[in-house]
């Protein structure tokens, strides 16, 4: 009796792994290395319930917004699996945790790309009052952000240290004190953002509307 719990837990779990993994690559234009934990019980699975889910993945784009690595958790999911399918549905809004890591090369890619560039032109301006930003690096914990500056032929660099405070990213440049809140949704909310090893690390949580 028990190993067939088991057994009809593990074929229910890895249905439910199926239909998460068909989400994620239908809302993602690049996603890999996909690693998905169930952690249910089958009679709830079958009620329609998950105690949590656990997702490592790697390489995402996201409406061109590039990372490195996520891992998300999520708990007291209530879902609407289609058998046939293997469609999967959300029937409430769950708390996520999630940690985020992005190198140097996509924050880059994401900032000056055609999307996204008006964010960096933003930083560029009211950090170091130029319109344009025209590159950013990571060096000893902190940002170097070049910009070219008016009338003149030379580009400018400058030190911007990151730091989180109720719960919003904040962007500080060390030479004007300037300091910018970068544009994030009200229902995100920022525990933690480090630079360690070249990589930007973003700890946060937020509700999630399906």
């Amino acid at each position: 009796m028990v190993a067939k719990e088991i057994n009809k837990k593990g074929i229910l779990a890895k249905l439910i792994g199926q239909g998460v993994r068909i989400l994620l690559i239908k809302e993602c234009k690049n996603i890999s290395n996909i690693k998905i934990d169930i952690i249910s019980s089958s009679s709830q699975i079958i009620k329609g319930e998950i105690q949590k889910i656990n997702i490592i993945a790697e390489d995402i784009n996201y409406k061109d917004l590039l990372f490195d690595k996520i891992d998300l958790e999520t708990n007291r999911l209530k879902i609407n699996f289609k058998l046939t399918t293997k469609e999967l549905y959300f029937e409430n809004d769950p708390i996520i945790k999630v940690k985020i890591s992005l190198s140097q090369n996509s924050l880059k890619k994401v900032l000056l790309s055609s999307n996204w560039n008006f964010i960096g032109n933003i930083i560029s301006k009211k950090l170091l009052n130029q319109d344009k930003l025209e590159d950013i690096k990571i060096n000893n914990g902190q940002f170097i952000i070049k910009v070219f500056e008016d009338k003149n032929t030379t580009y400018k660099e400058e030190q911007i240290e990151v730091e989180a405070f109720n719960g919003r990213i904040y962007l500080k440049n060390k030479t004007n004190n300037k300091l910018f809140q970068i544009p994030i949704e009200e229902k995100i909310y920022i525990e933690n953002v480090n630079i360690k090893n070249d990589l930007i690390n973003i700890s946060a949580n937020s509700s999630v509307t399906f």
